[in-house]
């Protein structure tokens, strides 16, 4: 079988979901500080590429640059991590399917925004600032652009911005999750969050990289940032557990949940620990 049908996805997701919520707390914080990193890393390399790109090559720049950052999620999916917008769907449906309390998954969903503010601040420092691949020349400008127009968008305009970006991604968690293989994992994962980056839908964990980067430069306020973390946040919660979540959750699951094929329940009985999954078929 190479792929799931949406049925299956969401009976697997629910399953993921409250899986990730019953990990031990070291565990969670360990992956989640890898996701932020491997989001931070994306991003450094989304703004080393395009950097110096000419400004005749007009809104190309951006999707050069968008085309490259998703090596940061695909990192967190296949090679393993708790990122805060992929279970800011995964961890709500399994709440709304009644696997998890409410409780539970606020805990999850702030143990995991620990992590991921460390990892990529981690990045933002040790490699933006003391590296000095964003402390200065046309990568410092670049980075400072960046974070101004993030933190030009009002409260509401932060809010609805996040809600685009995480039903983007969290739909591309969704489409990782029905592949099977190695090469359709990569695929579903790069256009949703190519296109995220390319509209410019503002994404926590990568503001969790790209502010602090102008901060550290002596640029803008953790005052100012707190006052975008606050609505992306919001507006992430929204698009992965409203717009996907709970869609998917009154379509598929809110009755009953149907028999499904014999190998997707043995694959649905495995643990899960991270936003990887075994390949239960041959790697492509």
């Amino acid at each position: 079988m190479a792929a799931k049908t949406p049925l299956e996805v969401a009976q697997y997701t629910a399953h993921t979901g409250m899986k990730k919520a019953q990990n031990p707390v070291s565990s969670v914080l360990i992956l989640s500080f890898l996701a932020g990193a491997f989001i931070a890393l994306g991003f450094l390399l989304d703004i080393r590429v395009i950097a110096s790109a000419p400004a005749e090559w007009g809104s190309l720049v951006n999707l050069i640059g968008a085309a490259v950052f998703p090596v940061g999620l695909i990192l967190v999916l296949i090679g393993g991590g708790e990122l805060l917008t992929g279970n800011m769907m995964a961890v709500p449906l399994a709440t709304i399917a009644r696997k998890l309390s409410a409780g539970n998954m606020l805990k999850n969903l702030t143990l995991v925004t620990i992590g991921n503010f460390l990892g990529a601040l981690f990045v933002a420092y040790a490699f933006g600032h003391v590296l000095g691949l964003t402390a200065e020349g046309a990568y410092l400008t670049k980075v400072v652009d960046m974070a101004g127009h993030k933190l030009d968008d009002s409260f509401l305009q932060a809010f609805i911005s996040g809600i685009g970006c995480n039903w983007l991604v969290a739909l591309a968690v969704w489409l990782s999750y029905a592949s099977d293989t190695m090469s359709g994992k990569v695929l579903g994962i790069w256009f949703p969050t190519m296109a995220f980056v390319a509209i410019g839908f503002q994404h926590v964990v990568a503001n969790m990289f790209l502010i602090p980067a102008a901060i550290f430069e002596g640029h803008y306020s953790w005052g100012q940032y707190i006052m975008n973390f606050i609505p992306v946040w919001l507006g992430n919660l929204t698009g992965g557990a409203l717009f996907v979540a709970a869609a998917y959750w009154m379509v598929y699951l809110r009755k009953h949940e149907p028999e499904v094929k014999p190998e997707v329940a043995m694959a649905v009985a495995q643990p899960v620990e991270t936003e990887a999954r075994p390949m239960w078929s041959k790697q492509a």
